[in-house]
């Protein structure tokens, strides 16, 4: 019986070493796995279309994990909250980017991430929350998507209602001024006509002004010289004249400095003088113009004698 109990809790302690050795290294594999992944949160705010739970994430075409979990946001379902368990050892920087990415036309959606200068901190040593929040982009599919949408709505514009009929008139107008320039045929030939005489009087005209000119610019070119020569010696004897000025000027500098110091200076009372002798002339003038006997006789003029 006593042997029989060695056995029975040999056999207990056995089984529960095992099972705690069993607990202790999937603990430790637990540890060790979540030690080598870091979890970071994406969100995204277009839709995800093909994007699904496992699906690659990419960083700069390297692929350094999967998206865990794909959730719309609580608050606004219009968000798509993406859980992205990436390596530890992964550069996640403050300026890195994420967007939505497909390989090729038929390829599966993937996530990529971009960016992450050398310089910026880590994210997870800056933001604080449980799960560090990466920043999004557009995806090359949404700009497609948008700027289609923005086309759309734009040819809905210009196709209205108002600017059809606005293309339809000015299509009658067209059609009208066509026909309008049908019905003058005739004169339009004859406008061309005298058009292209124009032209050509034109033409002559100014080949034979361009000769006249060219005669013209030859005989001023031949006597050039000439007149050249004649300027040169006119400015020869101007200037000789002007020597000759300066030296008649230096010469008699005494003699115009004494008539501008003592003549000028007798030249009013001289002009005074003359003007009295005006002033009486005038007066002699007049009295002769009056009574030129009795002026000249110095006595009445004689009476007429009157018979009686």
């Amino acid at each position: 019986m006593e042997t029989k109990a060695n056995y029975v809790l040999i056999g207990a302690f056995t089984l529960l070493v095992s099972a705690f050795l069993l607990l202790f290294a999937l603990w430790a594999a637990k540890y060790s796995s979540d030690q080598s992944w870091r979890e970071y949160l994406v969100v995204f705010n277009e839709p995800v279309t093909g994007l699904s739970e496992g699906s690659s994430v990419q960083y700069n075409g390297i692929s350094v994990g999967t998206v865990e979990e794909l959730t719309l946001d609580a608050k606004d379902p219009r968000r798509v909250r993406a859980l992205l368990r990436l390596g530890a050892d992964v550069p996640v920087k403050t300026d890195t980017k994420a967007k939505l990415s497909q390989q090729g036309l038929t390829g599966a959606p993937f996530i990529q991430l971009t960016g992450g200068t050398p310089s910026s901190p880590a994210l997870a040593s800056v933001d604080d929350r449980d799960i560090p929040v990466i920043q999004t982009e557009a995806s090359a599919l949404q700009n497609i998507a948008d700027t289609a949408n923005r086309l759309v709505e734009r040819m809905d514009q210009v196709l209205s209602e108002a600017n059809v009929r606005r293309v339809a008139s000015t299509l009658e107008n067209i059609e009208s001024m066509t026909g309008a320039i049908a019905d003058q045929r005739e004169d339009l030939r004859l406008l061309i006509v005298n058009a292209r005489k124009s032209s050509e009087q034109l033409e002559k005209t100014l080949v034979t002004t361009d000769r006249a000119i060219s005669d013209i610019d030859r005989e001023v070119v031949d006597k050039l010289p000439a007149l050249i020569a004649k300027l040169d010696s006119t400015l020869t004897k101007m200037e000789s004249a002007a020597d000759g000025a300066s030296g008649i000027l230096n010469d008699n500098r005494a003699a115009i400095s004494s008539f501008a110091n003592d003549g000028l200076a007798q030249l009013g009372p001289t002009l005074a003088e003359l003007r009295g002798l005006v002033r009486d002339l005038r007066r002699i003038s007049d009295r002769l113009d009056g009574n030129p006997a009795g002026y000249i006789l110095g006595r009445d003029a004689p009476k007429e004698f009157e018979p009686r």
